[in-house]
């Protein structure tokens, strides 16, 4: 794929969201409400050219950070943590551990509810999933990192369903950021 600035991988990705991911009809969220649309981010996180696209743009909202680490809840987080893992690797970029927050810990093996390579107290991330309604999953991610001393400031998703995520996730110390918004998706 031929180098593309920041505007045009949002216009791909804005691309294919529309033709792919976003759904018209009556939904019931995983926030219980319900909804006349429902966007499946995984439709399109779990593609080569969706992956893709999204890691070139969280990369790009990263630059100057400085953290640790980078992951959220499973399962919107999954893809994207996997696809901005890979693509800093290609791109020489100073390594980013990644991690998957579970909703609770492993019955077997380890038991933790943090996978991936170990996040240490002190340790700054940044949380990411694909849509954010009310910001439940991340705010849950966060607090599970809180208990172990990770440091977790900002949040990241691809789009923000304006239905109160931004608020929640300012109480309890999570700036979001997205690259969509409703009004992007025409909605």
């Amino acid at each position: 794929m031929e180098a593309l600035n920041k505007a045009q991988l949002k216009e791909k990705l804005l691309g294919l969201l529309k033709k792919d991911a976003f759904k018209k009809g009556k939904f019931i969220l995983s926030s219980g409400k319900e909804s006349s649309f429902y966007l499946d981010g995984r439709i399109i996180t779990m593609t080569p050219e969706g992956a893709y696209l999204i890691a070139a743009i969280i990369l790009e909202m990263i630059k100057g950070d400085t953290l640790q680490g980078f992951g959220g809840p499973t399962l919107g987080a999954d893809p994207i943590v996997g696809a901005v893992a890979c693509l800093s690797h290609m791109q020489s970029r100073p390594p980013i551990k990644t991690f998957i927050v579970r909703k609770t810990a492993k019955e077997h093996g380890t038991q933790r509810q943090v996978e991936g390579p170990a996040l240490k107290a002190g340790d700054k991330v940044v949380l990411v999933d694909d849509v954010a309604t009310t910001g439940k999953s991340l705010v849950e991610a966060k607090q599970v990192l809180d208990s172990l001393g990770v440091i977790a400031e900002k949040a990241i998703v691809i789009v923000d369903r304006n239905e109160g995520a931004k608020e929640n996730l300012a109480r309890v110390g999570l700036k979001l950021e997205s690259i969509f918004s409703l009004t992007d998706l025409g909605v």
